[in-house]
């Protein structure tokens, strides 16, 4: 570990040290800080109110400039339970590897400092994992707007075939490949993670690395508890947040990368899961084409074409498995990316049956429509 990585415990020892002399927590949870400070207290304060109280909190400043360490200090003041990591800024992925390394719980938590725990979220997630014997417990969250009249609104990450359900493994489960990568509404066994070397991707000013961490968990949990009930507040209206921030949309591409690596150094689950992994890709890559600013928009297309075009030479991406629209989007984003790229000039097209058509007509005229109409009837006879 660093030299500058350093804890205020008992004196201002350095964090390492403190694993030998002090009792390990029940869960360790994670905060990673950069430039913060407008929400940090809200987060924290958020893991001051909670139900369950064996914990540890190990805050990763990653040399923020503003008065997010000043912050963190009052905490550390006050509560045994804070400590922190003071680093020079690495990026995220540096930062929560660090964390991993320092953890002493038996589980983990991830807390992002922009948004904040619901009171009973560690209550709720302990007892699911302890009960179950998972690798992880999963639970919902709300998208959080504090800006104007504050606003709640449930996500619904859990999908309704998982929902209240205990599942192994986990990789049987493939829905909850295709739901948003939230790392954060979740405790992770941390003999799981270390066992199976489950880490992040640490590429120095890099967004999305929660998305391969997302992968390589669900890819290799034995056992998981999937719970309805929302233990967290995903703050929306965070303007430097890496969801608002559309430049760093090819950094996207560095997480399939480790992700398809994943794989080769796990060939036993390839087979089941390279087809998952291109699914996830198709419509990752469409996601964030579509944030896109349109002179950023070109070269992340052609960089798309190549690995798209790959996966369906393979045969993973089967219209079978994906629907014959989203076949049909797949096969202009790498035969004809013009019509793509025509098709979506104002971003993602309309919902619904009209926009489908918008888009199908756009991509491959009448003739597309016809042909996806009468895959869908004979589907439908079969």
């Amino acid at each position: 570990m660093a030299e500058d990585a350093v804890a205020n415990w008992k004196g201002w020892e350095p964090l390492e040290s403190r694993k030998d002399i002090t009792r390990a927590p029940e869960v360790s949870v994670l905060v990673p800080v950069y430039n913060v400070e407008r929400y940090l207290a809200q987060c924290l304060d958020s893991l001051l109110a909670q139900t369950f109280d064996d914990f540890e909190v190990i805050c990763i400043n990653d040399g923020s400039t503003d008065g997010s360490r000043q912050i963190i200090q009052s905490y550390l003041d006050d509560d045994q339970r804070f400590c922190v990591i003071d680093k020079a800024n690495s990026g995220y992925g540096d930062s929560m590897n660090r964390g991993l390394a320092l953890a002493r719980g038996r589980f983990v938590g991830i807390l992002e400092s922009d948004d904040a725990y619901e009171p009973r979220a560690l209550e709720l997630l302990h007892d699911a994992i302890v009960s179950n014997k998972a690798d992880v417990a999963k639970a919902d969250f709300y998208l959080y707007w504090s800006e104007g009249e504050e606003r709640l609104e449930p996500y619904g990450i859990i999908p309704a075939s998982l929902s209240g359900k205990t599942v192994y493994p986990v990789r049987e489960g493939k829905e909850i490949f295709a739901a948003k990568p939230s790392i954060w509404s979740a405790l992770y066994r941390r003999s799981f993670l270390e066992g199976e070397g489950i880490d992040f991707l640490p590429t120095p000013g890099a967004s999305y690395q929660d998305a391969s961490f997302n992968f390589k968990v669900w890819s290799c949990a034995k056992r998981a508890s999937f719970l309805d009930e929302r233990v967290l507040r995903y703050r929306q209206d965070n303007e430097s947040s890496s969801v608002n921030s559309p430049s760093k949309a090819y950094c996207v591409m560095d997480e399939y990368a480790e992700m398809e690596n994943w794989l080769h150094r796990h060939p036993e689950l390839a087979d089941d899961l390279a087809p998952v992994l291109a699914r996830m890709r198709l419509n990752s890559y469409l996601w964030n084409y579509d944030r896109l600013s349109p002179d950023l928009r070109k070269p992340f297309l052609d960089r798309a074409r190549v690995e798209v075009a790959r996966d369906r030479e393979l045969g993973y991406l089967d219209p079978g498995e994906i629907g014959p629209v989203k076949r049909a989007v797949a096969d202009a984003l790498v035969d004809h990316p013009d019509r793509l790229a025509a098709s979506r000039k104002n971003g993602a097209p309309e919902g619904g049956v009209m926009g489908t058509l918008k888009e199908c007509l756009a991509l491959g005229g009448p003739g597309l429509v016809a042909r996806i109409a009468l895959s869908k009837l004979g589907a439908r006879r079969g």
